[in-house]
């Protein structure tokens, strides 16, 4: 008798975040509730902390009615804290516990701080670490030497994947297969953004092949440039690269390239050798 499971593409079997909830409304060990009620957990952003039930439902394309149910729900367990007065809601506490055991765990966070600390100190850049999360990069870890940068590099903000120059290494830092099912959920996620910066991909591409680390001219943000690194970890550990940023405006010519990328590709080989990948000689 034939499988009554849906057929997946290679991204969402070969990496997780790679699929939508509705491509999976037939699977049965899906569970579309849980599914639904962490959309509206994400629905949340640095830039709108506070949302109604009906912003929500926008956001997410979930019924309203669902969304009331959820919203009821997810305050009542402590993830969502509600404004009575404007009848409203923002994140509660329990979503911050629950991201806590991760950045506890990450091995590859707790080695890199010190280098991270020295790097930033070297090159008055401000130096972040971070992983993927679906079609963006997020930030597991920043020291932040440069006040010149406006747009505020804290743990848990997010950047697109292929318009970051980290986003960019991230993929460049694995195996074949799974950098081309990133790509192709790109393409599908957002074809209008993947277009817009296939060129600095194609010439990262490049870059990396010839040099070993991936260059943002302002590509996500014009007055912020950067290089980047992906860092190489054991299999059993989730995928991390290093950048170093610098507003626009305080660097010389080839700065970043000449003078920050070696110091940065030194920094990740200290890393890697931290894990036993690499000899320090």
């Amino acid at each position: 008798m034939a499988s009554t499971k849906p057929k997946r593409s290679m991204g969402s079997i070969a990496l997780p975040g790679l699929v939508h909830p509705h491509d999976l409304a037939d699977d049965r060990q899906f569970s579309m509730n849980l599914a639904r009620g962490l959309e509206v957990l994400r629905a949340f952003t640095a830039t709108a902390p506070l949302l109604g039930n009906r912003e929500i439902a926008d956001r997410t394309g979930l019924p309203k009615p669902t969304v009331s149910r959820l919203t009821y729900t997810l305050t009542l367990l402590g993830y969502l804290t509600r404004d009575a007065a404007l009848q409203k809601y923002r994140l509660g506490s329990g979503v911050l516990s629950l991201s806590h055991p991760l950045l506890a765990s990450l091995n590859v966070r707790q080695a890199a701080r010190p280098l991270m600390e020295q790097l930033a100190r070297k090159t008055g850049c401000t130096v972040n670490l971070g992983m993927r999360d679906r079609a963006d990069i997020v930030y597991v870890d920043t020291v932040r030497a440069d006040a010149a940068n406006l747009h505020l590099p804290d743990i848990g903000s997010t950047r697109p994947l292929l318009a970051t120059s980290m986003g960019r290494a991230l993929i460049l830092g694995m195996p074949a297969a799974e950098r081309t099912a990133i790509l192709n959920y790109l393409k599908v996620h957002d074809r209008a953004l993947y277009d817009q910066h296939r060129p600095a991909w194609e010439a990262d591409l490049k870059l990396f092949a010839a040099h070993g680390f991936c260059h943002s001219r302002g590509d996500w943000q014009k007055d912020v440039h950067a290089v980047a690194v992906p860092v190489r970890l054991p299999q059993r550990e989730q995928p991390v690269a290093m950048n170093c940023t610098l507003a626009a405006y305080r660097m010389r010519r080839d700065q970043l390239t000449r003078e920050v990328a070696p110091l940065l590709m030194e920094t990740v080989r200290q890393l890697e050798a931290a894990h036993g990948l690499r000899s320090t000689n």
